[in-house]
């Protein structure tokens, strides 16, 4: 990676660091979670609103690191709009490419989240990048669309 692309990728980690997206919280929400990253001490208090199939509003508090604040910054900012299918789609391609197992070409409009990229190449930081992802997973596969809601409970030891 060319030092130019090293520095506008710090620029757009420490941009959703100082100015984080998803901080109002939600009055009505139907997919709680919360989450640990042990090694680095970060915590994600995460909650998300879907009506229809369609992920309406998320809300992500997360206490941590510059590199998980901003991942939580660049989910929040992602997923609001999209369908139930298509965000866990998004979160399982995103877990993949932080951990190294698969390399693909996100869309345009998610060119934040490239990168993220940069954080496989030290390891121990790849658990601060994942901790919203991973909660966000485990919150969807717990949504129940008949009003039941159960709030997922996730820590990156596990990943």
């Amino acid at each position: 990676m060319s030092s130019s692309l090293d520095d506008m990728y710090r620029e757009v980690i420490l941009d959703h660091y100082r100015a984080p997206r998803g901080k109002k919280p939600l009055e009505e929400a139907n997919v709680p979670a919360d989450g640990t990253n042990p090694s680095c001490g970060d915590e994600i208090s995460m909650s998300a609103r879907i009506e229809d199939g369609i992920l309406k509003d998320v809300h992500v508090d997360c206490k941590g690191c510059a590199i998980s604040v901003a991942s939580g910054s660049m989910l929040a900012e992602s997923v609001k709009g999209r369908s139930y299918s298509e965000v866990l789609k998004l979160a399982e391609q995103v877990k993949k490419m932080l951990k190294g197992e698969a390399d693909f070409e996100l869309p345009e409009e998610w060119e934040d989240i490239e990168a993220l990229k940069g954080v496989r190449n030290f390891p121990v930081r790849v658990k601060c990048a994942l901790l919203a992802w991973v909660a966000l997973i485990e919150g969807l596969k717990n949504y129940h669309p008949d009003g039941r809601t159960s709030k997922a409970v996730v820590s990156t030891d596990e990943e």
